[in-house]
């Protein structure tokens, strides 16, 4: 579960925003640039917040329950970074130790979402920052993190209700960002090079879970649908 290489995940994109900002700048000299795109790119430099709305989620089905900020960063994506993979991770425990270690700052690592073996669907970061779950920058960067409940060595915790609730999150993400239903693009943690779990592991049915998404993404909308829940 988790990440705990996430101190080499540091936030390098100040290094990109000095570049836009100067490419911006450099722009502006010779045209005049749009306002939607000055406010675009404005919210790429270092130090500006995007508001986010409390409690909002990306997925409607979803509870918000809020990681600590030491276990993911800002981000803007797709802006910024963009997301072309899902990352599949299973906890080695419970929801609940899930959920807490997500909230713990010396934990250093967390995923968008943790999917419980009754089918709930939590998320903790949005979709739009970057997580620190898969413990390479890159493929931090350019995706979505799930968790699942349960070990990897007890193919009982892989219930139904999960592969469905799981499936049909990861169609809606699949949608809302144009990336295929395949195992190029949908992958285990132990796939993400460097690291050293070995999540989801031998009990994982891929050929089961890949099915579910498709059935699911053949009636999935593409809109975004984030909203706050309770």
């Amino acid at each position: 579960m988790g990440d705990h290489k996430a101190s080499a995940d540091t936030d390098r994109r100040i290094g990109r925003r000095a570049l836009i900002v100067g490419g911006v700048a450099a722009a502006a000299g010779t045209a005049v640039l749009a306002r939607d795109e000055l406010a675009r790119l404005w919210w790429r430099v270092p130090g500006v917040e995007k508001p986010r709305e409390p409690g909002a989620v990306d997925f409607a089905g979803a509870r918000w329950v809020a990681a600590s900020d030491a276990n993911w960063r800002q981000a803007d994506r797709p802006d910024d970074f963009g997301i072309d993979m899902v990352i599949v991770h299973v906890t080695q425990g419970s929801f609940d130790s899930a959920v807490r270690a997500f909230q713990d700052p010396g934990h250093k690592a967390a995923t968008h979402y943790i999917v419980g073996q009754d089918g709930r669907v939590t998320q903790m970061i949005r979709e739009l920052d970057v997580a620190y779950h898969a413990g390479n920058r890159d493929y931090n960067e350019r995706s979505i993190g799930i968790e699942h409940e349960g070990f990897v060595d007890r193919p009982g915790d892989l219930t139904d209700e999960m592969y469905e609730a799981s499936a049909r999150l990861t169609a809606r993400i699949c949608a809302r960002y144009d990336i295929p239903v395949d195992r190029a693009h949908i992958i285990g943690h132990i796939e993400v090079p460097g690291t050293d779990h070995t999540d989801p592991g031998p009990h994982w049915d891929w050929n089961r879970y890949l099915k579910l998404v498709r059935a699911a993404r053949t009636t999935t909308p593409t809109e975004p649908d984030t909203k706050a829940l309770p």
